[in-house]
């Protein structure tokens, strides 16, 4: 628990150096524009809600009102109530939500937030207003593909599990409230945003538990709430149901009674980036488990590349030796630049990441180093494309990798995989291209032998 508990308290006191920067809001914009908080999903960064934050900057929304957190050990344990390394219980996850909520309020003066989370950030927000005090604090919550039923209900498996649908958490949290029965708690507005079909984790076959042919008690309709809202979105996957356009127009229009004027990110003229570098954690149970905390020491090389070839053009455009606190920048960029951003750290392969140009500012351009599998190391070159506000679905999506269509490792049906491995066996050092429905990045295949891994990170 020592461990947890650091974590928790090294991420508040740097997420407190974003909240310095806040003034009070006038009253009108307040009005008009509460704070929200944005809650990421099992495993993941703050950085996922980079084009949903612009998209709310696009429509009027104030940058100093929108708020993603980065939970610091960000994987669910296997048994909720038994201490696992390098990953929080559902009472650790509410309280640093909490936390993060009371620091937002005071910093724009407000007297009520907005909560949006995915998946299992849904579980902490419903968690926090149910028994963390946050009913009076939180005016709307809004839950993306939140496995509000469990991806399982079954009480012969696991049932201390947070995802399981008949264990005590989850049927706490959905016990009958109110005089309707309503499993959400009374005085917030709720809305769900779930797929007809496509979720992998609302699946009634137990498939995508390593469970085929076994009913996993939950249906298609398993993130919808009695008392809530419950939208459904066709053909969108698991991530998609917070992080794509469609999701934003319902979110936006949750929160505000109208549609936004448009689900396009719009540029703007000066775009300033930063973010965290932050590591893995090793223990020889588990092998490598994501955290969101600091990597302090690692290096951070920006450099500015052709579109078509991946080429550099030029040397390094900023280079910094990340802190205490992780961050990799502030850099200034060039709207219309693609960048690869290449990460040293010790224990890790040098990392380089390739990204289509940043039409917008973000504080949340979170990047973390990779480590080489056994399995890859006969390799010439590994390239990895990389979407991670979504999966890739066949036939849904238009998608290739080194010019194979689709890429190896991306089955038809319900969409569930978010990264095409490539393991070059020609020659390392030549180009190559991914694509998804109409992004393209150029990357250079690094050579392997010499402890280099490439990614092709999608904004979509």
């Amino acid at each position: 628990m020592n461990i947890i508990r650091r974590g928790l308290l090294l991420a508040m006191v740097a997420s407190s150096a974003w909240l310095a920067a806040c003034t009070h809001a006038p009253e009108r914009s307040a009005a008009a524009h509460p704070p929200i908080v944005f809650v990421h999903g099992n495993g993941d960064t703050a950085a996922l809600w980079t084009t949903t934050l612009w998209r709310f900057e696009s429509n009027g929304w104030p940058r100093d009102r929108l708020h993603a957190i980065d939970l610091p050990y960000p994987l669910a344990r296997d048994t909720d109530s038994k201490p696992q390394e390098g990953r929080t219980s559902t009472t650790e996850h509410m309280q640093y939500l909490s936390a993060e909520v009371e620091k937002v309020l005071k910093a724009t003066g407000a007297s009520q937030v907005v909560l949006v989370g995915n998946s299992r950030g849904g579980n902490a927000i419903r968690n926090y207003i149910a028994n963390g005090g946050g009913a009076a604090k939180v005016s709307h919550a809004i839950l993306g593909g939140t496995p509000n039923h469990g991806v399982r209900a079954d009480l012969d498996n696991n049932p201390g599990n947070e995802f399981n649908g008949a264990g005590p958490f989850l049927s706490g949290l959905n016990q009958p409230k109110g005089p309707n029965g309503d499993e959400v708690t009374p005085g917030v507005k709720w809305m769900t945003v779930r797929s007809d079909n496509n979720d992998l984790y609302a699946q009634p076959d137990g498939a995508f538990l390593g469970a085929r042919g076994k009913p996993t008690h939950v249906t298609f309709d398993g993130p919808a709430l009695k008392g809530a809202e419950n939208v459904v979105i066709p053909g969108i996957d698991h991530r998609e149901t917070s992080y794509s356009p469609q999701a934003f127009a319902q979110a936006y229009r949750f929160i505000t009674g109208k549609p936004p004027a448009t689900l396009a990110v719009v540029p703007e003229a000066a775009v300033l980036l930063d973010g965290k570098v932050t590591g893995r954690g090793l223990n020889n149970v588990q092998g490598n488990f994501s955290t969101n905390l600091p990597l302090a020491g690692a290096t951070v090389e920006v450099y500015a590349t052709d579109a078509q070839t991946g080429e550099r053009r030029g040397a390094a455009v900023h280079r910094k030796t990340v802190g205490a606190d992780g961050r990799w920048g502030p850099f200034t960029a060039n709207a219309q630049a693609r960048y690869e951003f290449v990460i040293t750290a010790p224990g890790y392969a040098v990392t380089h990441i390739y990204r289509s140009p940043f039409p917008r500012s973000s504080s949340v351009v979170n990047l973390r180093p990779d480590r080489i599998a056994d399995a890859d190391k006969d390799a010439k070159a590994l390239v990895t494309l990389v979407r991670p506000r979504g999966y890739f679905g066949v036939p849904r999506d238009q998608i290739s990798l080194d010019g194979k269509s689709p890429p190896a490792g991306i089955p038809p049906g319900v969409a569930h995989v978010a990264a095409a491995r490539l393991k070059v066996a020609d020659a390392a050092g030549r180009t190559v291209v991914g694509e998804f429905n109409g992004e393209r990045i150029a990357g250079i295949a690094w050579p392997l032998a010499e402890n280099h891994v490439v990614l092709l990170e999608l904004h979509q």
